[in-house]
């Protein structure tokens, strides 16, 4: 169960099964509001942060807020910060981590949602799907014809359904972060790439529908060309992971 207890103290007693992980650049102004909505939603659940490499005042807010806060010395790519939270999540014994992004805009009422469904399904990765919930609106037109295009190829690979192969909202189950902390792991963006490693290595996959809110300030990190070497390199790493032997 994932239920909390009161110290004799009078603090919450979190329970270390589940960790919420926030890879962060420059959020200073909005990881506040995201971290005090999950502990609305999730107050037994402890938060991570990762700060990766942040030149304002993400660490300080977010330490200020109760999150442990890892920091990078410099920005390293969200593949990385993802990584560091994998490894500690290991260390620390978690059974499930659930990441969701840092500029509020994805919406921590789903994190229950997140949760009974790798407690009570044979899912080893949950996705949160912003098409099963018809709310592909909050993305760019690139970003949504990408989306749709590795959705589709993804889906003839795998021979299974995934419609948001892009989305950051996701959990995990234990034995999927002992794979992400391996040699196999090396994902700059780990979207399509990433899922597709994890179906050719015997993980379970299944969306849930989420909505996710517009972007009202901050830079996105698809912008400028930065969408169409997305496009290219997701394409070279899907190739390549296709050329490896299956690891099951």
């Amino acid at each position: 169960m994932l239920a909390s207890q009161i110290g004799e103290r009078g603090y919450m007693v979190t329970n270390p099964s589940v960790l919420i992980l926030i890879p962060a650049f420059n959020e200073e102004n909005r990881i506040e509001s995201v971290i005090t909505r999950i502990r609305n939603y999730v107050p037994m659940a402890d938060i991570l942060v990762v700060n990766d490499g942040s030149t304002d005042g993400t660490e300080a807010v977010c330490r200020r807020a109760g999150a442990v806060v890892l920091s990078h010395s410099f920005n390293l790519g969200v593949g990385s910060a993802l990584q560091t939270g994998y490894k500690y999540a290991v260390r620390e014994g978690y059974e499930y981590i659930i990441q969701l992004d840092a500029d509020g805009q994805h919406d921590p009422a789903y994190l229950p949602a997140f949760y009974t469904t790798l407690v009570n399904t044979d899912a080893d990765v949950v996705i949160g799907s912003r098409f099963l919930a018809n709310n592909d609106n909050s993305m760019t037109f690139p970003r949504r014809m990408g989306g749709r295009i590795f959705s589709l190829l993804l889906s003839i690979l795998i021979k299974e359904k995934i419609t948001d192969p892009t989305s950051g909202f996701r959990g995990m189950k234990r034995r999927v972060l002992d794979f992400c902390v391996g040699d196999l792991y090396g994902f700059d963006y780990p979207d399509a790439d990433f899922l597709l490693t994890l179906h050719r290595s015997g993980f379970t996959l299944v969306e849930i529908p989420m909505k996710v809110a517009a972007r009202i300030s901050g830079q996105s990190q698809h912008r400028g060309l930065k969408p169409v070497y997305y496009v290219l390199k997701m394409f070279l790493s899907i190739f390549i992971i296709l050329l490896r032997k299956k690891s099951v």
